[in-house]
């Protein structure tokens, strides 16, 4: 294995097994871009709490229209949902996208169905910065007995260029009476 310079090598050492014929230049370089990014770091104890991704993102998320079929919201990329690059955190618009998928879906899908995320693709398009408004408009494309389909475009509020779009899938469930 090849040998790094930087003490990093020991916290991922007990727990990642390091190729022999990486070089050592391009080992230093990838061992310091996973600290930079904050792998293997340790979670702090406030955010170890049940739902805390969840709040964190519905409380970015603001609705400015429901209507049967269409949910469009607004979201703030605020610090805690950016990435190292300054940008909007892929994991976050994928929260976002999933949580605007629901409430899209529940305008036309029935009380008594429940709905299971089968499918969710974003095309990353470009990147929203740092404190930039995003408006995401979703809206039913198909919905039959057993699933519905919802799209989703992600326009920045200031240029209104598209950043992001999404397609969620979701299957009908019946709930089960006991």
């Amino acid at each position: 294995m090849a040998k790094p310079s930087i003490a990093l090598t020991e916290s991922f050492a007990s727990i990642a097994t390091i190729s022999e014929d990486i070089p050592e230049e391009y080992l230093n370089r990838l061992l310091k871009f996973l600290e930079r990014v904050g792998i293997s770091g340790d979670v702090p104890d406030h955010c170890n709490t049940e739902d805390f991704y969840s709040n964190i993102i519905g409380g970015f998320l603001k609705p400015l229209a429901i209507l049967r079929g269409r949910v469009t919201c607004l979201v703030s990329v605020k610090p805690a949902v950016t990435n190292i690059f300054g940008g909007f955190h892929g994991g976050a618009i994928a929260s976002v996208a999933e949580a605007v998928a629901f409430a899209t879906a529940r305008t036309v899908v029935a009380k008594d169905k429940e709905l299971f995320l089968g499918e969710l693709s974003i095309s990353y398009l470009s990147t929203a910065p740092k404190n930039a408004e995003v408006i995401v408009d979703g809206s039913v494309v198909r919905s039959g007995r057993n699933l519905t389909v919802v799209e989703q475009e992600f326009k920045l509020k200031k240029t209104g260029n598209l950043v992001y779009t999404a397609r969620a899938t979701f299957y009908h469930m019946p709930v089960s009476k006991l």
